[in-house]
């Protein structure tokens, strides 16, 4: 038994520690905290207490931070008056601080770009006049809310998404990434069921995408062709699990390659299991299928050392050894670039330097309690 768990140790340290290279992107591994929405920055703003939460990971080897969601420059942009913006001088300040912690930390950090769309509740706080957007008014039910989205409402979010973009670059970011994923704005226009529009972001998979590509577009502009710029997506929604952009591999590859060509450089492909096949006849996860039909860089994101199941493979029991083997070999056979670890690091913060050091008895099971402070 404990000749069978140092192979999985060591194996595991190995996939995970290299160095991540790209054109782009340098990283020091392959580990990615993922965003995780805390709603700890009152007022919108980052606080210090936001800056040392992110600084622990980086300096705990964490390769690459991506911050939880932060507002572009909307009023329906949330109805969580505690999460935190990205836009205005107090809020840009903070994240300013934020950078700084983590580059001193010899981190990396980019922030997630968001905007939530019809999951807003009209009437939310911080700005209960204003109501919920989205492509056709519709809840993620298919439910009439409100109006759709005018033109004039588009050409705004795409520019203020772009304006992000421009700031994060200005105050030191290493990229950005696009919250395009979860039944969100972007995602609501990507989706058939929330997007019934009949003008020209209306219809096939490419005139649904053409919401998703102009932001891209725009965002690249706002950066230059030399700024990182990440895409979240996933096919599932909130509390829509079994939901699906595209049906096959040939829709898939319809919606991703006008994404490629505005200017995405990494694709963050959320699954809520990363062992599962995306597509009968394959053994490929979402991240597999979408590097291998862009060439592009993927991050894989689901339950990746979340349970016991894992930490007890870790710990020398046989329950997950399995799962963790099956993520090594997935990694070390190219099929991802990058694994999001997102709940163990949300808990703990020094899981990275925890598993590079093999000091596996000392990590810390996640729990709901967890999500009342930030570690």
């Amino acid at each position: 038994m404990e000749k069978s768990n140092s192979v999985v140790q060591s194996q595991t340290v190995d996939a995970l520690f290299k160095p991540f290279i790209s054109e782009k992107l340098k990283l020091a591994n392959r580990i990615v905290m993922p965003p995780m929405t805390r709603s700890f920055s009152p007022g919108g703003v980052p606080g210090p207490d936001v800056a040392a939460y992110y600084k622990r990971r980086a300096e705990n080897g964490v390769g690459l931070i991506v911050t939880e969601g932060t507002l572009i420059n909307h009023p329906a942009a949330s109805g969580d008056p505690n999460v935190p913006n990205f836009h205005g001088e107090k809020a840009l300040e903070g994240w300013a601080h934020v950078v700084a912690a983590v580059h001193e930390a010899g981190g990396k950090i980019v922030p997630q770009l968001w905007h939530v769309g019809m999951t807003r509740s009209n009437g939310s706080l911080p700005h209960p006049d204003a109501p919920s957007i989205g492509p056709s008014g519709l809840n993620l039910n298919g439910e009439k809310v409100n109006d759709p989205m005018t033109k004039e409402e588009i050409d705004y979010i795409v520019q203020a998404f772009a304006q992000a973009a421009a700031d994060a670059k200005r105050i030191g970011f290493d990229g950005i990434e696009l919250h395009g994923a979860h039944g969100y704005l972007i995602d609501q226009f990507l989706w058939e069921r929330t997007n019934q529009r009949t003008d020209e972001y209306g219809g096939d998979m490419l005139a649904r995408a053409r919401f998703a590509v102009e932001i891209v577009k725009a965002c690249r502009l706002a950066v230059g062709p030399d700024f990182p710029i990440i895409l979240r997506m996933s096919q599932w929604k909130s509390a829509q699990y079994d939901a699906k952009l595209a049906e096959t591999p040939v829709l898939l590859a319809q919606l991703l390659q006008p994404l490629v060509d505005a200017g995405v450089d990494i694709f963050h492909c959320s699954t809520r299991r990363f062992w599962e096949p995306e597509f009968e006849g394959s053994t490929l996860n979402f991240a597999g299928w979408v590097k291998k039909l862009t060439g592009k860089p993927t991050i894989t994101v689901g339950s990746v050392g979340l349970d016991e199941e894992f930490l007890g493979a870790f710990r020398g029991n046989n329950a997950g050894v399995s799962d963790i083997n099956e993520l090594l070999t997935r990694l070390e056979n190219e099929e991802f670039d990058l694994v999001a670890v997102g709940r163990a690091l949300l808990v703990d913060p020094a899981w990275a330097e925890k598993v590079r050091t093999g000091k596996f008895e000392e990590l810390v099971p996640f729990s709901a309690d967890a999500l009342k402070k930030l570690y």
